[in-house]
């Protein structure tokens, strides 16, 4: 059993509420839940455009993991509401 967790630090420059972060948030969660992954809002709740998400996978193989881990970052990096500031990936076994 493999396993990784993430903190992914967002900046989201077009939010004007926690409505607009919320909106920006629940789809791009959304896209990591059908990815395979674990999601939660971690920090900076009261901030508009600040967000930390905490992202948990487990796989079979280091391989997939490498890849899920990739697909993740594909999907977050590739926003156009929200910029990556910061992956920490935290691997287990």
């Amino acid at each position: 059993m493999f396993v990784a967790s993430v903190r992914v630090e967002l900046h989201l420059p077009y939010a004007g509420s926690l409505k607009d972060k919320r909106a920006v948030l629940n789809k791009l969660k959304d896209r990591l839940r059908n990815a395979g992954f674990a999601v939660a809002e971690v920090d900076h709740a009261e901030l508009w455009q600040r967000a930390a998400l905490g992202l948990a996978v487990v796989t079979s193989s280091a391989a997939r993991l490498d890849e899920a881990l990739a697909s993740a970052r594909d999907i977050v990096a590739g926003s156009d509401s929200a910029v990556l500031l910061d992956w920490i990936v935290s691997h287990h076994e």
